[in-house]
């Protein structure tokens, strides 16, 4: 194994951090790959951050003032600077979040390809006009900076889900407040000294733009407490977001939650078998199976159900489990010691449930010491029961079987989470209902390819106990962005709608 403290030493420091800001500190960052200290990193004071609250309005009224187009000038020297850094940063990545090479440096690029959205939005953040029924007047609806947005995001995309946040928010006009996991600070950190390259680049922007909170759940609090930040995009669990969600509406704010998902795959008796087993092995064992797009949930047509899972075992008695960074690894680290508890503690309810458990051991032999190492598990299930509707954040393939089409949508849909969903059929009329409005009822709804690997150029985010909100492409630049209708009066009367009469 390489070298895990060595080689991140010399890499944070290519991507710019020093060690005043890596030593010293309170938060200890240790690498999944094997448990090993990274770096202990000095957290923001509670005390600092009616400060923070202040620099980002200060910043808002200067920036909300300046061009879109220039706005997606930043957008670019950004996008610019992490293709500079792709191979620093996706290493960090790697080290910090304990994902295998190819899925670190993708993130990165992930960051890039939002980046270059970014900047062909900051052209087309487009109103309308509307037909007024009184004569001489014109109808608009115009769309303006909101203020500043608070971003909360989670270990397991450390930096491609703030960015899905921050290129939009700051081309739409709002600074960025960033609270990142405490697992994953220094991704964080790194690249906040991408960003400020790209300031300097840029050459007049407003101090404040972007600020970085270090720490623990006070930080959290009193950013979603903030009536200074009108705007709250949180990703993480669907514990979290009920904590959240309440506290923003009470005070009148927006919320973008992006929260749990329990994501299925239906496996018609049409289906192209050697294509499903390899979207179903990338999809549940991908980044160690923690991702909200994770496949968790298998319904297979029962004329097919004993084929297609054994084709699953010897798929994943060969996937090679270990050190994230070496060449050929396609399963790496749970990020920490509870993960691998908790999904012990889920194997053993499948098994008091009904379920037999093929994998799911941990893996000791031939991997780094020091990191929660897990057999990818396939667990074959009588019915949907409780611990199948609960999402696991591991790697953990609940296999339940089905006869009639109806039957496996209505399996789908009876749980609370409401993400990611998909469906492997070469039957016309399966794919057709499963996109309709009485098939599923997730946010991301797929046909013959997985439920992981949301391309940027689509809004992301899903439904029910998911949370609604909604990231990345489409439309959803809006969530960041308030909607003002306005009438003009070029005439020389003043005519009421509706017919009003009201002469004085």
């Amino acid at each position: 194994m390489k070298d895990v403290v060595m080689t991140a030493e010399h890499t944070l420091e290519k991507l710019g951090l020093t060690a005043a800001e890596l030593t010293g500190g309170s938060l200890e960052v240790r690498s999944p790959i094997d448990g090993r200290v990274l770096a202990r990193v000095h957290e923001t004071p509670v005390a600092d951050m009616d400060a923070v609250f202040a620099r980002a309005t200060a910043a808002f009224k200067a920036w909300r003032t300046v061009p879109a187009p220039r706005r997606g000038e930043l957008i670019r020297l950004l996008g610019e600077e992490l293709r500079a850094a792709k191979e620093d940063l996706g290493a960090l990545v790697s080290w910090e979040a304990g994902k295998i090479t190819s899925e670190g440096l993708g993130e990165v690029q992930e960051m890039i390809d939002i980046c270059d959205f970014a900047l062909g939005l900051s052209r087309q953040l487009y109103g309308l006009t509307i037909a007024s029924e009184r004569p001489g007047h014109r109808m608009m609806e115009t769309w303006h900076p909101a203020g500043p947005v608070g971003v909360i995001s989670a270990f397991n995309f450390p930096v491609a889900v703030w960015s899905w946040n921050a290129a939009l928010a700051l081309v739409c006009g709002d600074p960025v407040i960033w609270k990142p996991s405490e697992k994953t600070p220094l991704t964080a950190m790194a690249c906040q000294k991408i960003f400020e390259k790209a300031v300097a680049r840029f050459g007049d922007a407003p101090e404040g733009l972007l600020q970085l909170l270090i720490g623990g759940a006070d930080l959290g609090k009193a950013l979603v407490a903030s009536e200074a930040v009108p705007i709250i995009s949180a990703t993480g669990s669907t514990r979290m977001g009920r904590a959240v969600a309440p506290i923003v509406a009470q005070r009148f704010g927006k919320c973008i939650l992006e929260l749990g998902g329990n994501n299925a795959m239906i496996v018609g008796p049409s289906a192209d078998l050697e294509m499903a087993v390899r979207a179903i092995v990338f999809s549940a064992v991908g980044t160690a199976g923690q991702r909200c797009t994770s496949l968790r949930r298998l319904i297979v047509h029962n004329s097919i159900r004993a084929d297609l899972v054994a084709r699953l075992k010897k798929a994943y008695a060969g996937l090679p489990i270990g050190d994230p960074l070496a060449e050929g690894t396609l399963v790496g680290p749970l990020v920490d010691e509870a993960s691998g508890q908790a999904m012990e503690a889920a194997l053993k309810a499948a098994e008091a449930e009904g379920g037999t458990v093929f994998g799911g051991k941990r893996v000791t032999d031939g991997v780094p010491e020091g990191g929660v190492y897990m057999q990818p598990a396939i667990v074959e299930m009588p019915g949907q029961t409780e611990i199948v509707k609960t999402e696991t954040f591991a790697p953990i393939l609940y296999v339940m079987g089905y006869d009639g089409f109806d039957e496996a949508l209505e399996m789908q849909n009876d749980v609370p989470q409401g993400l990611s969903s998909c469906v492997f059929t070469l039957n016309m009329r399966e794919a057709e209902q499963f996109l309709s409005p009485a098939g599923s009822d997730c946010g991301i709804a797929n046909v013959n390819i997985g439920p992981s690997g949301a391309e940027i150029g689509g809004a992301f985010g899903g439904e029910k106990e998911t949370g609604g909100g909604r990231e990345s492409g489409s439309d959803a630049w809006k969530g960041y962005m308030r909607r003002q209708t306005n009438t003009v009066n070029y005439s020389a009367e003043l005519p009421l709608a509706q017919g009003v009469k009201f002469d004085i």
